[in-house]
């Protein structure tokens, strides 16, 4: 009979604690609103995405949409950058609300946080400089290729292998690679890539590459789980601005176009 007990007693033990956790992180935006602040995180290293401008001001196509939402949930929205390999671990510690810093979604992130979004659809394409003689993947084999440290590029690069492989914090250590000739080629989104080339004249050109993993993929908002009502009003902001063009404006004037 105590076994019994003890085992009822137990389950509920265990029932209360998953309930109070539950709770207590449904509270987030709750809590956001009472903070008046919503603190999203972001490298601060993928332009034109998120990057620290002439004012030392992080900026960007991520840093107004995540200022946009933080605004239309009725808080203010402050950019803290991290490393991008240890973004998701400080979001689970709690040192920020949010990650909008141009995040793919993958089951395996779906697994420790929950996505809002997508909020922009972007693909995996390889650079190579443009007078290279490399046309295709096969002509890669045995040289180097440089991706960004944590991003899903270099899961992909060392899972398909062939190649050596140099990691970055970002593309404007990618780019200097490329164009002195330290890397081959860099596996990267091609957003960025493509703003590089109108913005500053890049002389870069992109493989052939239509069968690629991940040529087109969803971009998605972090945030911790079990918080519905801060996913749900989060979702709405967004929803709202894709509505109403201010979302159009934003990514026109970042990127040039609606990437939605």
């Amino acid at each position: 009979m105590n076994r019994v007990f003890s085992g009822i007693a137990v389950a509920a033990l265990l029932l209360a604690s998953t309930f109070t956790a539950v709770s207590a992180r449904a509270d987030d935006l709750e809590k956001i609103k009472a903070a008046g602040e919503l603190k999203i995180s972001m490298s601060g290293q993928y332009p034109p995405f998120n990057f620290v401008n002439d004012q030392n001001e992080v900026v960007g196509f991520d840093a107004d949409i995540g200022k946009a939402i933080a605004e239309r949930i009725g808080v203010k929205g402050t950019i803290i950058t991290t490393a991008w390999d240890g973004i998701i671990a400080g979001l689970l510690a709690n040192k920020y609300d949010t990650v909008v810093g141009s995040m793919t979604i993958t089951p395996e992130r779906e697994k420790v946080v929950d996505f809002v979004g997508p909020y922009y659809h972007a693909g995996r394409a390889v650079f190579v400089n443009e007078a290279s003689k490399v046309q295709s993947l096969d002509d890669l084999k045995g040289k180097t290729l440089g991706v960004t440290l944590g991003e899903t590029h270099e899961k992909w690069a060392r899972e398909k292998g062939g190649w050596n492989i140099r990691t970055y914090k970002g593309l404007p250590e990618l780019l200097l690679e490329l164009r002195a000739g330290r890397v081959d080629a860099i596996v990267v989104d091609n957003i960025p890539i493509m703003v590089a080339v109108k913005e500053t004249g890049e002389k870069v050109r992109k493989l052939n590459t239509p069968d690629i993993e991940g040529g087109a993929v969803a971009i998605g908002i972090a945030i911790r789980k079990d918080n519905p009502e801060l996913k749900a009003a989060m979702q709405k902001a967004l929803d709202d601005m894709l509505a109403d063009g201010s979302y159009e404006k934003i990514s026109t004037k970042w990127v040039g176009s609606d990437i939605r």
